[in-house]
């Protein structure tokens, strides 16, 4: 058997092999002017060492999470939150194994989400782990009956990206958190499957309480314009809190539900996901070695919930630890997207340069990449996480850039 498995293994890298170079030989490699806003490993390091504020490192994290770097995007913030160490003792995990079984979160998200009209689901805003989660869901959320996605991060008011449902793509200026890749997808996957997607983010410069209301109100304006309709909202941590918050008073959900009366299903995937040390992974995520985001299951097929003083959320996602291959997240090679190498041998510029893929037909100088990835050297191993179809890649230093055409198939 393990003989079979190295032959098959052998077939296919010599497989991969043939195609890259294949690939290689048909680039028609192009000069072009081109800028972006994403920042270097480099310039992100440099802008932390000089920063004095307190909450230097949740913005590293944002950073490197807007540029596809999503392990320095954990680091960066578990410098910001300072985990530490815990774990449960020998017969406490030997108690949860008997109390609760793992099963995919999928499947039960979409079962209860039947039957509720709004689900309400949280993220990181560092983790764009969670964003290809809440993309993994649109499908059958929509065959259930889904029909608006609405965003925290689309910015609102004067700011508001007006075009975004007919356009199909997000742009630099569609939100901040949406520059990233993978919430850009998240985007491109909703509009193109029929979802309309709308902001509720207070258009005034508000906070605690009064934001929570006044994002509230702006999700009660948008169900009363299509009150049999069902809406995904997709908000970032305690936001999505049910009951009674220890600062806000009620979150946005709870205030949605007091205005509505209509209670949603609310899904909290932050507390169980992973760190970028494991060692400060929650110890209940330690306890059921996760191998695909699930949830934990009672004996009674209840599912276990996300619980914090008076508040709480009807689900609690946990989800596995990350495999990185070329230094990316194994996920990024999942849920339809390949793993596609890129040959830069052939590149003549200096180095560390960024690679940007983009999809073919979308505005280059304003449209969020598909995938962007930072490459030390040219003998760095460059692997971007795309679907089939035709792409612009842009490879950039800051000061060169060039493009060149490659197809997915």
């Amino acid at each position: 058997m393990y003989f079979k498995k190295k032959l098959k293994f052998l077939f296919l890298f010599m497989v991969g092999i043939c195609f890259w170079r294949c690939s290689e030989v048909s680039k028609n490699v192009e000069t072009i002017e081109f800028s972006t806003e994403y920042k270097f490993n480099s310039q992100i390091q440099e802008k932390v060492k000089k920063d004095t504020v307190a909450w230097k490192h949740q913005i590293s994290a944002a950073d490197y999470a807007s540029k596809g770097d999503y392990k320095n995007a954990l680091l960066q913030w578990d410098n910001a939150m300072r985990g530490r160490n815990r774990n449960y003792t020998p017969f406490q995990k030997d108690s949860l194994h008997a109390l609760y079984t793992a099963v995919p979160a999928k499947h039960t998200i979409i079962a209860e989400a039947k039957n509720h009209q709004v689900v309400i689901i949280n993220e990181a805003h560092h983790n764009s782990m969670h964003r290809m989660f809440t993309k993994s869901l649109l499908e059958d959320l929509y065959t259930v009956g889904y029909r608006y996605l609405l965003l925290e991060a689309l910015a609102n008011g004067e700011y508001m990206d007006a075009d975004l449902n007919t356009r199909k793509y997000p742009v630099q200026q569609t939100g901040y958190y949406t520059k990233d890749p993978q919430f850009g997808n998240l985007i491109r996957t909703a509009l193109a499957l029929g979802f309309t997607l709308v902001p509720y983010e207070s258009s005034e410069n508000v906070n605690g309480k009064q934001r929570e209301i006044a994002q509230a109100r702006n999700i009660q304006k948008i169900i009363q314009n299509d009150p049999s309709a069902k809406f995904l909202i997709h908000c970032g941590f305690d936001h999505v809190l049910e009951g009674i918050h220890r600062s806000w008073e009620k979150t946005m959900a709870e205030r949605l539900k007091e205005y509505t009366k209509i209670d949603p299903l609310t899904i909290h995937q932050v507390l169980y996901s992973e760190k970028g040390n494991s060692q400060f992974n929650h110890p209940l995520l330690k306890v059921f070695h996760i191998q695909t985001s699930s949830v934990l299951m009672d004996k009674n097929k209840k599912p276990f919930p996300y619980k914090r003083g008076e508040t709480w959320c009807d689900l609690a996602v946990f989800h596995p630890n990350t495999i990185y291959i070329d230094e990316r997240p194994d996920w990024l090679f999942q849920y339809g997207n390949q793993r596609v190498m890129i040959d830069l041998t052939s590149i003549k510029m200096s180095f560390p340069v960024m690679v940007l893929a983009y999809i073919k037909g979308e505005d280059i100088k304003t449209a969020v990449p598909v995938d962007i990835t930072e490459v030390a050297t040219k003998t760095t191993v460059c692997s971007l996480g795309l679907k089939k179809g035709s792409y612009e890649i842009i490879v950039t230093n800051g000061k060169q850039s060039v493009k060149f055409s490659e197809t997915v198939k």
